[in-house]
C-alpha cells in the first residue's frame, strides 16, 4: 500500500492518529489518540480560544466536547476490531456535567464494551484532571463495516482534482 492508503497491519496507535488527522471535524479541533490499550483508548483536545463557546467564561463549547467524544469512540472501537474496517456512529448520547475548565486541555477516555458482528457499544467520559470529575459522558453504538465497498483508509487519499 502506499503512504496515502496505510495498512491496518502497521502500528495500531499510529494508524488511528493518522485517521484522527485526516477527518476534517476531528483534525478542526485538533483531536489527537495519545494510548491505546484495547479495547480502551485515551486522547486530548488542547485548549485554544477558536474553541470557546462562551468569550466571557472561556469554557470550551459543548460541540467540541461532542465531536472529540464521538471520535474517541469510533477510535475504540477501531482498535477493538481483528481487521479492519470502516466504522460509523449509529447513536451518541452525551450527558454534560459541569463546564470545562477554561484554559486547560480536554482528555478523554472511550470503552469499547461489546463489539458486536455488525454493531459496537462505547462508553466514553471527558475530564481535564481526572476522569472521576467528569466534564461529560457518552454511549454509543456504531456500525461496524458501514460501507463495505470503501476501502479501509480512504479517507486519507488526496481527493482527486
Amino acid at each position: 500500500m502506499s503512504d496515502d492508503n496505510p495498512s491496518p497491519g502497521e502500528n495500531p496507535l499510529e494508524m488511528l492518529r493518522a485517521m484522527l488527522a485526516h477527518t476534517p471535524q476531528a483534525k478542526a479541533i485538533g483531536a489527537d489518540i495519545t494510548r491505546m490499550e484495547p479495547p480502551r483508548v485515551w486522547g486530548r483536545t488542547p485548549y485554544r480560544e477558536d474553541l470557546v463557546g462562551d468569550p466571557e467564561t472561556g469554557v470550551i463549547a459543548g460541540g467540541v466536547i461532542t465531536t472529540f467524544l464521538d471520535h474517541i469512540s469510533g477510535a475504540a472501537v477501531f482498535s477493538s476490531l481483528k481487521e479492519a474496517s470502516s466504522v460509523a456512529t449509529i447513536d451518541l448520547r452525551i450527558d454534560y456535567m459541569r463546564a470545562a475548565t477554561p484554559h486547560k486541555d480536554v482528555l478523554a477516555e472511550a470503552h469499547c464494551y461489546k463489539l458486536g458482528r455488525n454493531v459496537a457499544f462505547v462508553r466514553a467520559i471527558a475530564y481535564d484532571e481526572t476522569p472521576d470529575d467528569p466534564v461529560a459522558q457518552a454511549s454509543a453504538a456504531f456500525m461496524i463495516n458501514s460501507n463495505g465497498r470503501r476501502r479501509m483508509g480512504s479517507n486519507l487519499r488526496k481527493p482527486k482534482p
